[in-house]
């Protein structure tokens, strides 16, 4: 299809979505309205199945021990600080010199949303409830050794205790994220049963929290009504006091919305959009580096032909890095490919790929390998990230074809993606992982880790010499110690490439210009306790 016929269907699609989009007035100023496509599917964030925007409601109807503070982006955003642990639930806590024991003392006029005093007993039984859920929110809370009820104990009422069996530096920062939120324990007992002690069913349907807002209502597929809970005492009172977050499938509706001024912010529009948005006078564009993340093609190490490291490497070099980049991203990203190859990786995570396209050298790979003629195979990916995926996956289709390798592509559901990349047998994939803890060997840890059986390990990578190095880095205490680790970490991966990185994606967020107070969150989702309106 010609470039002109592709921009009028656009612009036929947008005056499309006008017609039909709900007629709605300016919200007033006080009340946020935002516009995505997904949404929660439940309130609970440790319901093992909860979704990503179920974490985007316990950020928000629930507090955290310790949060962080603030810093200013290049392009003068405001971004939550890594470096600087500020209270929440926890006015103020104490380490031991050995960096054992955290002892965290709460303030003693926070209250849940129904007027529940907070006390150490729901600090300890929100903790025992994370590890017990199982699935994502164990794994995450074993990232910083939260992973025995037996280390968590109440000291008073206004008293919490951690006792790790070793030092492990990333326990304050895993206590920001939102799994290990504080639940009314009073409130969600009476909701208990022998089959569900922790009421996990009716806590992903009731709010049960203390933090800044509560829920008024929630249509599961259709809107989630968050009103600030004015009793508030983890931090300064929000300006908002009602945010409307609605779910909208079609993106140029929600598009247009934006445009016409009868919504606030639209999230998850394609990269275009954006890229068109920027231009725009009447809105501002908001893109900020996913912090730790990689988009990657990842080739089953156990499957052949990719259990061979020259035909991987073949792949490497027919990968179309720029093409990708900007036809499929329209540029909202970071390209990690085109790495210096006269110097050595950085000890850091992400690094780009020191490939670029080059189809005469992976034939020559290929034939080395015995495959002179190609192969047959097929490239997976989540049908629900299909705007940027799917021509992700014709451009390498494409490309492959080139040199011989003839590519089937597979659209998985999304309702079905992560038990396909549990299964580990997708012969290749395009997928994402971004951590949440802004560490090399977290990433690592739920990626490549051979004890963990990592989820995202979609290349069903192994390496006891990897695993070792993981383990060093994520306890070490000494600076030299911990940075050869990341060092070997890196060019253990980098020389094996059972993954080539393709970019770094923005997180991208349209707005009207009066909408002040957007501060980059390592989840992503928008923070509703600092935005205000001019």
């Amino acid at each position: 299809m010609p470039l002109t016929t592709l921009r009028r269907s656009a612009a036929l699609a947008l005056l499309a979505a006008a017609l039909v989009m709900p007629a709605l007035a300016a919200p007033p100023k006080d009340t946020l309205v935002i516009v995505s496509e997904m949404g929660p599917n439940g309130l609970d964030t440790m319901v093992p199945t909860a979704n990503d925007h179920s974490r985007m409601v316990a950020w928000h109807v629930y507090d955290r021990l310790v949060s962080h503070g603030q810093k200013k982006l290049p392009d003068g955003n405001a971004s939550y600080d890594a470096t600087v642990l500020t209270p929440e639930l926890a006015e103020r806590w104490e380490i031991s010199p050995d960096r054992r024991v955290y002892t965290f003392f709460l303030r003693k006029n926070a209250k849940f949303h129904d007027g529940t005093p907070v006390t150490a007993k729901d600090v300890k039984w929100s903790f025992d409830r994370a590890v017990a859920a199982g699935g994502f929110p164990a794994v995450q809370m074993a990232a910083g050794s939260l992973d025995d009820p037996k280390k968590f104990s109440v000291v008073d009422d206004y008293t919490f205790r951690i006792t790790l069996d070793k030092p492990n530096k990333l326990i304050l920062p895993d206590l920001v994220v939102p799994v290990p939120v504080i639940v009314n324990s009073t409130l969600a007992k009476k909701h208990a049963t022998p089959a569900d002690p922790w009421a996990l069913e009716w806590v992903s349907r009731n709010g049960a929290g203390g933090g800044a807002y509560k829920i008024e209502s929630w249509t599961p597929g259709q809107q989630t009504v968050f009103v600030r809970f004015d009793d508030w005492k983890s931090g300064p009172l929000p300006k908002l006091k009602k945010v409307i977050y609605r779910q909208i499938a079609s993106a140029g509706t929600r598009r247009a919305l934006l445009e016409k001024g009868d919504v606030d912010i639209s999230v998850g529009l394609p990269p275009k959009d954006y890229a068109e948005l920027a231009k725009s006078p009447k809105v501002k564009v908001i893109g900020v580096p996913v912090q730790n993340d990689l988009i990657f093609v990842d080739m089953n190490t156990k499957i052949k032909p990719f259990d061979n490291p020259k035909v991987r490497q073949a792949i490497s070099y027919a990968i179309p890095y720029k093409e990708i980049l900007s036809s499929a991203l329209y540029n909202r990203g970071v390209g990690m490919f085109g790495g210096d190859p006269s110097k050595p990786y950085a000890p850091t995570w992400p690094v780009p790929i020191k490939y670029t396209t080059d189809l005469a050298k992976a034939k020559a790979l290929l034939a080395e390998a015995g495959f002179p003629n190609g192969f047959k195979t097929t490239l997976s990916f989540d049908l629900s990230e299909a705007t940027v995926r799917e021509p992700t996956a014709i451009l390498i289709q494409e490309s492959l074809k080139k040199i011989g390798v003839e590519v089937t592509l597979e659209k998985v559901p999304g309702s079905n993606w992560f038990a396909q990349m549990a299964s580990k047998t997708m012969p290749m994939v395009i997928a994402e992982f971004y951590g949440w803890l802004d560490y090399p060997e977290y990433f690592f840890f739920w990626n490549f880790d051979g004890k963990n059986n990592a989820v995202f390990n979609t290349a069903n990578y192994t390496n006891p010499t990897l695993d070792e190095q993981i383990e060093i880095a994520r306890f070490a205490s000494d600076e030299k110690v911990y940075k050869t680790a990341l060092q070997k970490m890196v060019d253990i991966v980098m020389t094996d490439l059972p993954r080539i990185p393709l970019y770094t994606r923005f997180s991208d967020f349209a707005m009207q210009k009066n909408v002040q107070g957007f501060e980059y969150w390592f989840h992503t989702h928008p923070d509703f306790r600092k935005f205000y309106k001019e």
